[in-house]
């Protein structure tokens, strides 16, 4: 328990003071945010902001997991596995961030080159995680409740890349308002925080349910990448807040998408992961819709997609968006750890009987 504090710990000052120096550092060499002409009036001021704060996010959940195993600290592949991956989709925005400002316009990475990147990131994360540990390649919402389809490993891997590719986009989408899609990571991180010490604290009825998939190490370690990317973001967030000295860019959405999605497929709770996530997977579906509409019927249905635009275009302030959005956010949260839990109270029941 006191690794996890200690991650969080670590990784909140390291990014607090990351991601001012990195300000200080792209303003002076003035690089900034391209707009989009066809946003929202109040977002043309912001152009010329600096980007790309994902690079102190990643970068201090990386310290913070590194740090604090000298704190009685042990290691897991599946925690290395979902650091990197953390790490390589990073990369991957980061490549995307630095053509934008170059190329001074909010184009980055054609969609092709982007997917790609993405897809090796995710296609080397799920082939590693099923060959290197005994990985569980059934679906399920939670370690004790499956649906009763059993993938193998070969369909295993497509649908974890699948879901990493979702939720990496799903953020992406979301990142749009002042702190939005920071503040909303922060409640669903702390949702893998939970789940990975629950599982850490409740081995033995781990074990009675699947055996051999959840160690007492590994429970520990995924708790603390969730943790040290609570710290990161929430560190970020006090430079990102309304008005947001700094935009997270590609580089930090992509990255809290992929690793909220390696915790959902290291966890076995990948089906938990829309709950849980439910804000990113709504503004996903705002857009898929408004095309859809759009293409099919030549008429819209939201004023502009993702749905955070639509509700300012209708009035809203932006910090009245993005409070209302937290606590939607946290809801969904809330909903997703309670559903872990009573599963959990069930299957308990049944193997002590």
């Amino acid at each position: 328990m006191i690794r996890i504090f200690f991650a969080a710990g670590i990784a909140l000052v390291v990014s607090v003071v990351a991601t001012k120096a990195l300000i200080n550092w792209l303003t002076a060499h003035r690089i900034g945010q391209p707009i989009h002409e066809d946003v929202p009036e109040g977002h043309v001021t912001k152009a010329g902001t600096p980007t790309m704060g994902g690079v102190a996010i990643v970068g201090a959940a990386v310290v913070s997991y590194v740090v604090s195993a000298a704190y009685r600290g042990i290691y897991t592949v599946r925690g290395i596995l979902v650091m990197t991956a953390i790490v390589g989709a990073g990369a991957v925005g980061m490549l995307d961030d630095l053509i934008k400002v170059r190329a001074e316009r909010n184009l980055g990475l054609g969609k092709r080159a982007k997917m790609f990147g993405l897809f090796a990131v995710a296609a080397t994360f799920a082939v590693l995680l099923v060959t290197q540990t005994r990985q569980h390649t059934e679906l399920s919402f939670t370690r004790w409740d499956s649906i009763g389809l059993q993938l193998g490993k070969a369909g295993w891997v497509i649908w974890a890349v699948l879901l990493i590719l979702s939720a990496s986009n799903s953020v992406n989408l979301t990142d749009g308002l002042d702190g939005l899609a920071a503040g909303s990571a922060i409640f669903a991180y702390s949702a893998f925080v939970i789940i990975g010490f629950w599982g850490f604290r409740n081995t033995p009825y781990v074990g009675g349910a699947m055996p051999n998939l959840y160690d007492l190490s590994q429970g520990l370690d995924l708790a603390v990448v969730a943790a040290a990317m609570v710290g990161a973001c929430a560190g970020f967030l006090w430079w990102n807040a309304s008005p947001a000295r700094i935009f997270m860019g590609d580089t930090g959405s992509l990255a809290i998408g992929t690793g909220l999605a390696c915790l959902a497929l290291t966890t076995n709770t990948n089906l938990l992961l829309p709950i849980i996530g439910a804000l990113f997977v709504a503004e996903t579906v705002s857009v898929i819709v408004q095309v859809f509409s759009f293409r099919v019927f030549g008429r819209r249905v939201f004023r502009m997609a993702p749905i955070h635009h639509h509700f300012e275009l209708k009035g809203w302030p932006e910090t009245t968006v993005i409070i209302r959005f937290w606590m939607i956010s946290a809801t969904c949260t809330a909903a997703g750890i309670g559903l872990y839990y009573y599963d959990f109270l069930t299957a308990t029941r049944t193997l002590t009987r």
